[in-house]
This record gives C-alpha cells, sequence and structure tokens, in this order.
C-alpha cells in the first residue's frame, strides 16, 4: 500500500450494533408531590389534587412488558395510567403517593417473582 506524505492507509471499521434485552426493571422512581409543570410538560392531567399526589416512572425490557404492568398498577391501587409504551418500556402512573407506592411495589414483587426479572429497588424524590 502506497502513501503519501499527508495520507494514511484507510481504516475501515465495522460497528456490530444490537438489542439484546435482558428481563429487568432498570428504574422505578416515584417523585412526590411534583410541581404543576411537570405534569404539564409529561402531558399527563394538571387537574390533581397537588397535595396527595406522585408520579411513578418505571423502565422494563423488553418493553411489552409495560403493559403487563400498566395492568398491575391498575388493579392493584386506585392509580391513573398515565403513559404505557409497549416499544420503549416506559410506565408512569399518577395518584396520591400512597397508591404509587402500593402500585410500584406490586409491579417488582410480580416481575421479580413470577416473572423472575431483576429489579432495581426503588427511588424516590
Amino acid at each position: 500500500m502506497g502513501y503519501t506524505d499527508n495520507m494514511s492507509p484507510e481504516i475501515k471499521q465495522r460497528i456490530v450494533q444490537e438489542l439484546v434485552p435482558g428481563k429487568q426493571i432498570s428504574l422505578a422512581h416515584i417523585i412526590a408531590n411534583p410541581d404543576r409543570i411537570m405534569y404539564e410538560k409529561l402531558g399527563l392531567d394538571p387537574s390533581v389534587d397537588y397535595a396527595k399526589s406522585a408520579i411513578g416512572i418505571l423502565t422494563v425490557s423488553p418493553s411489552e412488558t409495560a403493559i403487563i404492568m400498566g395492568d398491575i398498577a391498575v388493579k392493584s391501587s386506585g392509580i391513573d395510567l398515565g403513559f404505557v409504551d409497549r416499544f420503549s418500556g416506559s410506565l408512569i402512573i399518577t395518584g396520591t403517593v400512597s397508591e404509587v407506592e402500593a402500585s410500584v411495589n406490586a409491579i417488582l414483587d410480580y416481575v421479580g417473582e413470577t416473572l423472575g426479572f431483576a429489579v432495581c429497588p426503588i427511588t424516590r424524590t
């Protein structure tokens, strides 16, 4: 291979990209008493009683599990579903702090014990 002063050999890189989803909940977070702007920016119902409100956010893979998580959340307490995305694995729920906490705990228990998922701890702000 010949070179000139300003040239170097062309190096070809091959990048292999693949998604290998594990069975895991990677985020389980509860926001207690969020500001009204959080509801508005997330496209959630801003007419809730803010003194008794919370938002729960979960992320799961495989992403279709978000459908099961939404079902468990609704059946386990009086929460409202804010958002379920079966393509990204995102779930957002709203309700009182105790309702959201009960739903998140029910979800983590079910997917951890029944489905055998790796489950992260619940974080809070």
